[in-house]
């Protein structure tokens, strides 16, 4: 699966997402987009998947009309997330185009 991380989700994430090809937003000069400009240009890209720690964007989106599977992290500071990786791997793995699933992952 192609996947683009959103600038706020931890990088050392896409060595726990084996089988799937990771960009991140930076790499294609994409961070300074906003969430409808880079998801519009995240799926004119041909990406499957997006991964983003911004939990609001179901709320700020329009996510009805996507064809992209979005995985918003719960917690996106590395030294937490990385102890419930594979929570993020499981979901990411069962994600289908247009779906959009939150990783719950506690602050501490």
């Amino acid at each position: 699966m192609l996947i683009l991380f959103d600038h706020s989700t931890p990088a050392p994430l896409r060595y726990a997402l084996k089988g799937h090809v990771i960009v991140e937003a930076v790499e294609r000069g994409w961070e300074r987009l906003v969430n409808g400009a880079l998801l519009d240009s995240t799926e004119a890209a041909g990406f499957e998947l997006f991964v983003t720690a911004d939990k609001n964007l179901r709320y700020q989106q329009n996510l009805t009309r996507r064809n992209i599977a979005i995985v918003a992290l719960g917690n996106a500071q590395w030294p937490v997330l990385r102890r419930y990786v594979e929570r993020v791997v499981a979901v990411v793995d069962a994600a289908t185009p247009g779906s959009y699933a939150e990783v719950e992952i506690p602050f501490r």
